[in-house]
This record gives structure tokens, sequence and C-alpha cells, in this order.
């Protein structure tokens, strides 16, 4: 997968910005604040249609536009735009033609995301693993988005039930909440059974890199433990009734706490170095590697199940990383991904990368249109 020319108008703080990438690598250079990684964040959008650092489109508008418009020219003949407006939502257009669906666009450019936030991933919060996996998901089932809605929209009208429950007859609410349980067990037995099989892949990939990376000090596990009692091999139908039954038996706590026990906004991904909690037990220097081994580990996954290496983006994240990690993971990188890289300096990019990469200063976005 390859991108060949990326057009922003009214996206964060480009007013207008045209792109054509020489080389397989581009590093854009410069101090913070600049809008280095709102250029890699576009990409990100316009690859998977989700963006790790805004939780809403208005955030990605230019604050004098009403809209934003994202274009891009990927593997030679593909056409993506992706239209943002404060009123209206969205519009996904493909090879000119407007998608009833915006998954649709997914596909040409898939890429593989690695920003500073990252390094939170093993001592932050379960719901940052979650998301973290969720999106490897995403790139290997574009629907899985779908399932995702439907089970966060799901539990938002649950919760509002509970609020109101007061007002509402005992029959009735019973009604709604047998209703509920139907649908949030068949969406989160789906969500269970795409998460448990993508981790399972991703395990022996990040426990080969986790070994090379500390050079065999390490063993590296992936322990997926999910908001809902599961037994037995993965299969629809008996996990579907388990997580129904159990729905149903949590409404009394359910009702004294406000908010649903059971279901795939309680899962947990334990990353384990030598069978203890990375999190609580490993050093920041083996949390970084592990954080390391799950990107590489994802970033290898994707390529080999669609069948082309997916674009890199390492946003502003060698600056975490101590110099022989950085020099790690650029090998490992090699001349098979496409990588768009930001950084503060050249520093730390050996000869052999500048000389082969297409190097543009982050200030000069911002003076002109155009950039070759």
């Amino acid at each position: 997968m390859r991108l060949h020319q990326l057009e922003l108008q009214g996206y964060r703080n480009y007013s207008r910005l045209q792109l054509e990438l020489t080389e397989n690598r581009l590093l854009v250079i410069g101090p913070n604040g600049i809008g280095k990684s709102n250029l890699l964040e576009a990409v990100e959008l316009l690859g998977s249609l989700r963006s790790h650092r805004a939780s809403s489109d208005q955030d990605l508008i230019h604050w004098e536009e009403q809209r934003a418009l994202l274009r891009a020219i990927a593997d030679d003949t593909e056409k993506l735009e992706l239209e943002l407006r404060r009123k209206g939502g969205r519009q996904a257009r493909r090879n000119g033609k407007t998608l009833t669906r915006q998954l649709d666009l997914i596909g040409p450019l898939r890429c593989v995301g690695f920003s500073a936030l990252d390094l939170n991933l093993v001592r932050g919060e379960p719901a940052l693993r979650r998301q973290w996996l969720d999106r490897v998901v995403q790139q290997l089932e574009p629907i899985y988005s779908d399932l995702i809605s439907r089970f966060n929209k799901l539990l938002r009208q649950r919760s509002q039930l509970w609020r109101q429950w007061r007002h509402i007859p005992i029959q009735e609410r019973d009604s709604l909440l047998d209703a509920f349980d139907v649908q949030m067990a068949l969406v989160s037995t789906r969500i269970h059974r795409r998460r448990s099989r993508a981790l399972a892949r991703l395990e022996p990939l990040a426990a080969r890199w986790q070994e090379t990376l500390s050079k065999h000090k390490e063993r590296l596990r992936l322990d997926y433990q999910p908001g809902s009692q599961l037994e037995g091999e993965e299969a629809e139908e008996p996990w579907r009734l388990a997580i129904e039954t159990q729905l149903f038996g949590q409404r009394s706590e359910e009702e004294r706490l406000g908010s649903c026990r059971i279901g795939p906004h309680r899962d947990e991904v334990r990353l384990l170095l030598n069978d203890s909690e990375a999190r609580r037990f490993g050093s920041a220097g083996q949390q970084r590697t592990v954080v390391l081994a799950l990107k590489l580990a994802e970033l290898e996954l994707v390529g080999e199940l669609c069948g082309e290496p997916p674009l890199l983006l390492l946003d502003d994240v060698l600056a975490e990383l101590d110099p022989g990690r950085q020099l790690l993971l650029l090998e490992a990188v090699g001349e098979k991904h496409q990588c768009l890289v930001s950084a503060t300096h050249l520093e730390g990019f050996q000869d052999e990368w500048q000389q082969q990469s297409q190097i543009i200063e982050a200030g000069s976005l911002n003076r002109s249109g155009e950039v070759r």
C-alpha cells in the first residue's frame, strides 16, 4: 500500500495543503505545536475513519471553516475523499463515487499508527488496551466498527433506562431490559469472539518481537480477560446464551449501581512479562519495549492478513525511545513499508535513512499551499 498524494482543506491548522510523496519515507521535521501530528492524523483518518486524538469531528475542522476536506491518491489509482461537516455529518467518496457506507473507504490506505500516546498502553487504564485491540480488529474487519457503535449505543440506552426507571412501570421496564439483553448478548458475543481471535493471532508475533528486543531475556504473554464469563471453545450460540443469562442475573446489582457490569466494555488485556504483570512490575524500559513489540506485531499481522504491508505512521515517538530501541524500530520497518515520521529534529535518523527519505520542514507546510 502506498500513499502518493495528500490534500487537506480546512483541516485542523491547515487552511490548504497539497503534498506529493516522492519517496517511500517521509520525515516531517519541526518544533512541537506546529501541526506535524495533524498531518499524520489526516492519513490515519482516511485509512481507518478514526482519529486516536479526537472524539468529535468538530475538533478536526479549522476554526474558521464549516467543513474540512481530506483527499488522497493511494496505490496509483485509488482516489479517496472524506468530507467533515459541522452540520450534516460526514460524506465519503471513492474514485468520485459517493459511498452509502463510509466503511467502503477502508482498504486502499490501511495504516498502523504509533504515537507517544501509545506508550501509555501498558501502564494506562484497560480502556486504552481495548481501544488498541479494536483498532487492530477494525483493520482486519472494517465491519467491526459497526459492532462497536451498536454496542455503545445499546449501552447508552440501557444506562438511560436505569436513570429513568422510577418513572417507568416495572412490567414495561423488565420488558425493555429483556429486549436489551437479547440484543446486547448477540453484539457482545461477536465483539468478544473477534477480540479473542485477534489477540490469539497477535500473541506469538508480539512474543517473538519481545524476545528479540530484550535479547532473549523476556517472555511476553497476552491474556484476554473478557468482561463476560465465557466457557468452552469459541462458539456464537453458547456464548450468546451465557451472556444473556448473565445480563439477566446482574439486574439487581445494575439497579443499585446504575451501570451494566457484563460485556466487552469490561474487557481487559493483561500484558505479562515472565508471568508478571508488566503494568505493575515492569520497569519503564521494559514497558516501552512491550509497547514496541505490540505495535510491530500489529504491523506484521495487518500486512500478513491483508496481503500488503500497511503504512506506518510514527508520530513523534522516536524521541520517547532510547537510541537502541530507535535503531531496532527503524531496522524492523525496513524498506517494504511506506513510513511517515514526525520528529522535532533529524538526530536519531541514520545517514542512510535521511538520504532515502523525503524531508519536509513542518513550518513550510503552513506557509504555502503546495509541498513537493
